[in-house]
């Protein structure tokens, strides 16, 4: 039991049979009466934020996450194909459930699958990529990094802005969480 004066960002609990991460939270002393906190809690199985106000002596449940590597495999069209390395077990999901956490992720590669109580709510993919650029306006010698960007497509069909001198079949590292350009690779 985690008491709402102990709440901090990333913690999940439980709360009325839904749980909940919290991704931001302010202790509130107000002059008149007494203090309380208010936070913003995300539901993580349908993602809707909510806005909730505790008593600091309230207490709830922390609600334990498991985190487990598994392979993205390949996409059939209308299922995500997954396969735990460990056990071989292989699970499908729909577009719906995976929504653009693979905007980013090649077959093959090593993804985190969250889930509680045995039910998949999300998946983390690398923080760092490294993709090939499959469509891009070519560069100009004497193009430089000086904040100017163009469109390019990588081989995942993403589309990231990179500096005016990255070019067609250059590998680039992408950071997953903002979707932008880090380097030439």
């Amino acid at each position: 039991m985690v008491s709402a004066g102990d709440f901090r960002n990333g913690l999940t609990l439980e709360i009325d049979n839904a749980v909940y991460q919290v991704i931001e939270f302010q202790h509130v002393k107000p002059g008149k009466g007494a203090a309380f906190v208010r936070t913003k809690l995300k539901d993580i199985k349908n993602g809707g934020v909510v806005e909730k106000t505790f008593r600091p002596t309230e207490k709830y449940p922390q609600a334990h996450i498991e985190r487990t590597d598994m392979q993205y495999l390949y996409s059939d069209g209308e299922f995500y194909n997954f396969m735990n390395v460990e056990s071989f077990d292989q699970i499908a999901m729909t577009e719906d459930q995976v929504g653009d956490a693979l905007k980013f992720v090649k077959e093959n590669e090593m993804v985190k699958m969250l889930s509680h109580q045995g039910q998949v709510f999300s998946i983390e993919p690398p923080l760092f990529v490294e993709l090939e650029i499959t469509d891009t306006e070519p560069g100009f010698k004497g193009d430089t990094a000086q904040g100017a960007t163009k469109p390019a497509v990588v081989e995942t069909g993403a589309t990231v802005y990179v500096p005016l001198f990255v070019n067609q079949g250059d590998k680039i590292q992408i950071d997953t969480r903002t979707g932008e350009y880090m380097k030439r690779v």
